[in-house]
């Protein structure tokens, strides 16, 4: 059997994201009751970031840990990848001493060469083109508040880059409608765009996109390696913050989500993810449920019965 990656959404199917989502549910109902399963006893990730993580490196340690597994925190400064070693061989023997392995980079094109030459399983926990481990947890806690997410209308509003990358691949796998509003310079890559063919369409203002939407998710305005563009995005943004005026334009039901950091007063005001439709810090939470899940999928080849 071919080792199994998660790369992308693409790389599992509606059924398994439909078992996926119900296994996190029995790992976080047995967190709640106290209970800690050992499905990934002596079993470890090898985790590479070559960009900073509080949430990503938060969530899959902690929930190897409570699986009974451990996980390796590896950075380019302390391993040979950052000695200019070729991407292969460095992925040829860590493969040989972990069960899986996650990375966090900034070129995609890394990732895949990496998993190209893994004996494990290998997962994108963040890339310059896509976050598919967000869009678990995203979707996960949509579907807790509010059933299923097919169907819906969601909007984006900010910048077309890697999260609304993986928004407008989400809304192929599952089946909801996209709206995406961002400046003129910053939209989406038009292969990303024209491969969603209707499941996404552009809007020129954060108005036309959230209207009788019934999820609202934003990003940071200037991401990990934009600071120098700092100055220039505030202006170019501006017109396109969350706050209650736009959200007022959504649903009476709808949903607010960020992946955080969030910059209160730039992308989203503090009423709003303050307030009673934001559902971030779920969101949050949700991304160490819906990653367990995935990893004893890879790992393990399928998912548990239960979490007991």
């Amino acid at each position: 059997m071919s080792t199994r990656h998660f790369l992308s959404l693409f790389d599992l199917t509606i059924d398994e994201y439909r078992a996926l989502f119900e296994r996190a549910g029995q790992i976080q109902a047995a967190r709640e009751r106290g209970e800690r399963p050992n499905t990934l006893e002596r079993r470890v990730l090898g985790m590479i970031f070559e960009k900073a993580s509080t949430r990503t490196r938060l969530s899959f340690e902690s929930g190897m840990a409570q699986l009974g597994g451990s996980a390796i925190f590896l950075s380019p400064r302390d391993t040979q990848l950052g000695r200019g070693e070729p991407i292969e061989d460095s992925a040829r023997v860590m493969s040989r001493m972990v069960d899986a392995i996650m990375i966090r980079a900034n070129d995609h094109g890394m990732v895949e060469t990496f998993a190209a030459n893994s004996r494990v399983p290998v997962i994108n926990a963040l890339t310059d083109l896509n976050h598919p481990c967000q869009l678990l947890a995203d979707v996960y806690t949509y579907q807790r508040h509010r059933g299923s997410i097919a169907g819906k209308r969601v909007a984006w509003v900010g910048d077309g880059f890697n999260m609304c990358h993986s928004y407008i691949n989400a809304a192929r796998v599952f089946g909801f409608e996209l709206t995406v509003a961002a400046p003129s310079g910053y939209e989406p890559a038009t292969e990303v765009v024209e491969a969603a063919g209707d499941h996404v369409r552009l809007v020129e203002s954060a108005e036309a996109a959230v209207e009788d939407a019934d999820l609202v998710v934003t990003d940071v305005w200037a991401s990990m390696g934009q600071e120098e563009e700092r100055l220039r995005r505030l202006r170019d943004f501006q017109n396109y913050q969350i706050n209650d005026e736009i959200m007022a334009r959504a649903n009476t039901d709808a949903l607010f989500m960020h992946c955080l950091p969030a910059h209160r007063g730039e992308e989203v005001s503090a009423s709003v993810i303050d307030g009673p439709k934001s559902v971030v810090w779920d969101e949050a939470e949700a991304r160490m449920y819906t990653q367990q899940a995935l990893v004893e999928f890879l790992i393990l080849g399928e998912f548990p019965d239960d979490a007991g």
